[in-house]
């Protein structure tokens, strides 16, 4: 990246999203991060001051244009939108996931992917220019059993993108998807546990399901996603649009009943 793009990033004070604040930070880029915990905001605050941030529910449509119009007051542009947010949802067989969580899922992990583009997408076109990066999973490609919730949705991100990248490319935008695989940290570890109890099987059979799942036999860590972000934002990606970039070791099966 040349000069300092200034790069909006949800989900942007943990995990993934975390990892990637820090990243364009560390390329001299203006992070504006936004996140639904005040704790974790509070905790980057205090190791990166000066980074603007907000706290917000981004699957609520107000909340977005409340944080857009902050962004606009304060840098006048984005020249880099990254949708990171997501949850986990319910692990659960089909028949016995509720309505609610369902649409929960799908409200954090899509419609907000949708609002923060539908909002952020004029003003890149008055630029003429603009980066917007989605945050899918393998699940995106894959399908995952006792996961219809996330899988549904990251299925969707996928399918946004693309179309994104069709309506936009007119106008200088490019838009792309990063994959991850299983990535290392807290919401794994989640993921693991609430996997072990559905399963009835120790939290340590599941982990080496999730190792020996790609070719590599490991996790994935946050910080090659983050290389994988920054990359996709910069000069040398300047032709790349519309593409599914899969960072999970090159994984060879994904899950099982």
């Amino acid at each position: 990246m040349t000069g300092k793009p200034v790069v909006l990033i949800t989900a942007g004070a943990s995990g993934i999203g975390r990892a990637i604040s820090e990243k364009f930070l560390k390329a001299g880029a203006q992070v504006h991060i936004v996140d639904v915990d005040p704790d974790l905001v509070h905790q980057f605050s205090a190791k990166h001051p000066g980074t603007l941030t907000s706290v917000a529910d981004v699957a609520d449509e107000k909340a977005v244009d409340q944080v857009v119009t902050r962004h606009e007051k304060a840098f006048g542009r984005v020249d880099v939108l990254v949708n990171c947010a997501g949850i986990a949802g319910p692990t659960a067989l089909v028949e016995d996931i509720s309505l609610s969580d369902w649409r929960r899922c799908l409200a954090v992990n899509l419609d907000a992917t949708f609002l923060f583009a539908k909002k952020i997408v004029p003003l890149m076109k008055t630029q003429a220019s603009g980066v917007i990066i989605n945050i899918s999973s393998t699940a995106g490609w894959h399908g995952y059993p006792r996961r219809a919730p996330y899988s549904s949705s990251k299925w969707a991100v996928i399918g946004f993108t693309k179309s994104l990248s069709m309506e936009l490319g007119i106008h200088g935008i490019r838009a792309n998807v990063i994959c991850p695989g299983s990535v290392d940290g807290e919401r794994m570890d989640s993921v693991i546990q609430a996997e072990s109890r559905e399963k009835k099987v120790s939290e340590e059979t599941v982990r080496s399901s999730y190792t020996k799942s790609n070719s590599l036999r490991t996790f994935i860590d946050a910080d090659d996603i983050a290389d994988m972000a920054v990359f996709l934002a910069s000069d040398n990606a300047a032709r790349v649009t519309g593409q599914v970039m899969n960072v999970d070791g090159h994984l060879e099966s994904f899950g099982s009943l």
